[in-house]
């Protein structure tokens, strides 16, 4: 019965429309936004790290973080890591259309699907279907 349940749901989650997606898709960048900014709070109102008086939170906005698409890892003993030459292959722990996870400064913030750049085909992107919520 769960079974059925889980199958149901999973087709309920495909029939929704192109709007409901976006809508769901915003939904999830203003989580996404929230969770930069509780991150962002200092640890006592009114200051910064290290004491110092909090600035504007344009200041915040601008710190650059370093964000990666992690597509998938792999696993191997040294020596078929040594056997590596131009032309080979190595399998990754994740299947094609598998979601890919996007991390911020180290830190799983959300999942997504690798898509195509509707403004510039020879590039790609990742669309977000999961914003990972803050730990408690």
């Amino acid at each position: 019965m769960a079974k059925a349940n889980e199958m149901a749901s999973e087709a309920a989650a495909e029939i929704l429309t192109e709007s409901d997606e976006e809508a769901q898709l915003n939904k999830a960048i203003e989580e996404l936004r929230g969770v930069l900014k509780d991150d962002a709070q200092p640890a006592m109102p009114g200051l910064a790290a290290g004491g110092a008086p909090a600035a504007g939170s344009s200041v915040i906005m601008n710190i650059p973080v370093e964000v990666q698409i992690v597509l998938g890892g792999a696993e191997m003993p040294v020596s078929d890591l040594m056997a590596l030459q131009k032309g080979s292959t190595v399998a990754l722990n994740r299947r094609i259309g598998e979601p890919v996870d996007v991390m911020v400064n180290g830190r799983k913030i959300a999942r997504g699907e690798i898509t195509v750049l509707e403004n510039d085909p020879s590039r790609f992107g990742v669309k977000l279907t999961e914003i990972i919520g803050a730990k408690a």
